[in-house]
């Protein structure tokens, strides 16, 4: 691997500085080791098409290379064990790359897998540990659906992943107080109760980043407003179906904005803001999420509220559409161009404090009193 041990406390096995790209610390790596083998990024925008099931990554001679690769055979779950666990070395760290057959709008969905036996090196764990984020870089992150950690290959084995989707999608363990709570309820009868009871609290446990699935017209909007083909997306919850839908994409200036926000519906929109600033031309993206009061129901305002967040974590990440400003509205007429612009551009206001004077003493002053000099008044000096 190349490295050197350095003398003095504290920096045993460590790399030494110049040897490896890696810059180093008491505390291990601060930066990963980049990618630099043209092999391997050709071989990752070909397996990205679709054609490839495996990729195993590994570290040689301070590079990260292609180790070995497996094309497509059967579905995914049926070649998983065959294919991923004859790769693993029990000495040996890697990274594997396993296509799903689920897609989402960048393509096929990957499993990305760190492995890291208990048998191998310390300075090999900390090296891969450390490169873990570049690779997933190189490779595309919007492409990575789940990523998995594994010691020994029970942990990302077949039954291994399915365990893991299961602990994710599970619900957050409750509490000693709160099963405690729970037993009581039920020992009293109240479960029918409880199931029926909306508070605050209950709300927030339930709902909180609710995600509901973009449709597919949705998701094809999103591209092409990133691409600038479209200045404007309006989207609704179906609430029966659970679901993200496409409203329309109609082309609108900022005289149309008002117009497009419902008296009676909560809605999402995302709009191109052509405009100029300092001089300068700028295309921004600006999210509005219009909800006209109480109009809309209980259950819409929640179910709105709490789906917000999770798109928006959808469409920064999975698509890459940059947001520059999150706005939250009630009425329509607020959207004018000035307030466009003051949202997106917040003017600065910098306060300097002036010198304040020490008042004088409040009320008379009295009588002014002379001191005379020596000599005066027949005094001698």
């Amino acid at each position: 691997m190349g490295f050197l041990l350095r003398e003095g406390k504290g920096n045993e096995n460590l790399p030494a500085a110049g040897v490896c790209s890696v810059s180093c610390c008491r505390a291990g790596f601060e930066e990963p080791i980049p990618i630099s083998t043209t092999e391997l990024r050709d071989f990752f925008a070909k397996a990205r098409n679709g054609s490839v099931r495996l990729i195993k990554v590994i570290i040689e001679e301070e590079q990260l290379v292609l180790g070995a690769h497996k094309e497509l055979a059967r579905r995914w779950d049926v070649d998983y064990d065959a294919f991923v666990l004859p790769l693993l070395d029990e000495q040996q760290p890697c990274y594997v790359l396993y296509r799903l057959d689920s897609q989402n709008a960048q393509g096929y969905e990957w499993l990305f897998i760190s492995w890291s036996p208990d048998n191998s090196p310390v300075r090999l764990k900390m090296l891969y540990a450390a490169t873990r984020a570049t690779v997933k870089k190189e490779f595309g992150g919007g492409h990575i659906k789940d990523e998995m950690f594994g010691t020994v290959k029970e942990d990302v084995s077949l039954s291994g992943y399915q365990k893991h989707v299961s602990s994710c999608s599970a619900p957050a363990p409750l509490t000693a107080a709160e099963q405690e709570l729970q037993q009581i309820r039920i020992n009293e009868g109240e479960v029918a109760q409880v199931k029926t009871e909306i508070s605050v609290e209950s709300k927030h446990q339930t709902l909180q980043g609710l995600a509901f699935p973009l449709q597919l017209d949705a998701q094809q909007a999103i591209q092409a407003l990133k691409q600038k083909k479209i200045n404007y997306i309006q989207l609704k919850l179906d609430l029966e179906r659970e679901t993200i839908d496409l409203v329309h994409t109609s082309p609108t200036d900022i005289s149309d904005l008002p117009k497009r926000i419902p008296q009676d519906s909560a809605r999402y929109h995302f709009f191109l803001y052509k405009h100029s600033h300092e001089g300068d031309y700028l295309e921004s993206v600006v999210f509005i999420y219009s909800m006209p009061g109480y109009k809309c129901s209980i259950k819409e305002r929640m179910l709105y509220s709490s789906c917000k967040s999770r798109l928006l974590d959808t469409v920064e990440q999975e698509f890459c559409l940059e947001i520059a400003k999150k706005i939250e509205i009630d009425d329509g007429a607020e959207l004018t161009a000035e307030f466009l612009y003051d949202e997106v551009h917040p003017k600065q206001h910098a306060f300097k404090q002036a010198f304040a004077k020490p008042k004088g003493p409040v009320g008379k002053r009295g009588q002014k009193r002379l001191i005379k000099g020596p000599g005066e008044n027949g005094e001698d000096s």
